[in-house]
């Protein structure tokens, strides 16, 4: 192993965001035009079942509720060793923003039309759970289908790239 190698690996460490749940499907069905990192309101159960990596954020949105700002849809599992101090799995949780970043996504939402959706849930250097979301417009199905040959194209590139 290089000298080069083991560096990048640290760098990677020293870092220290572990991601817990990366919402690809989000990326493929809406365009992604502005991003916010916000923190999230949890139990102490909903931290320690996202700390064994479990959590499902396929069908989650985040949307407006009077003025702040919430998740739902999002399905953090019941921590088995929490017994009757467990959670709910699907409770909506409050995602935590500064009141311009609120503002900002409010008028997003109200004024054209747009989504929020969670792109990825990860744990910050501190160990804070944090939620990357996105104001997001949706795809037609000729964007998807764009999107799909210019992913097949890339994938065959460095396939002919690697015989050479």
């Amino acid at each position: 192993m290089s000298s080069k190698a083991g560096g990048a690996k640290a760098a990677r460490k020293q870092v220290g965001i572990k991601i817990v749940a990366d919402n690809r499907r989000a990326r493929f069905d809406y365009e992604l035009l502005d991003k916010f990192e916000a923190g999230i309101e949890l139990q102490g159960s909903e931290v320690k079942s996202l700390r064994t990596g479990q959590i499902n954020l396929a069908e989650a949105y985040a949307a407006m509720k009077g003025e702040e700002l919430f998740l739902f849809n999002s399905n953090v599992p019941e921590y088995r060793e929490a017994n009757s101090f467990n959670h709910e799995p699907k409770r909506p949780r409050k995602l935590l923003l500064h009141t311009k970043e609120i503002k900002r996504l409010s008028v997003g939402v109200l004024r054209e039309g747009l989504t929020i959706v969670p792109i990825k849930m990860f744990f910050n250097p501190r160990g804070r759970v944090k939620v990357d979301i996105a104001l997001a417009k949706g795809k037609k199905n000729v964007d998807k289908r764009e999107t799909i040959k210019i992913r097949d194209w890339n994938r065959e590139k460095s396939r002919l790239l690697r015989e050479k």
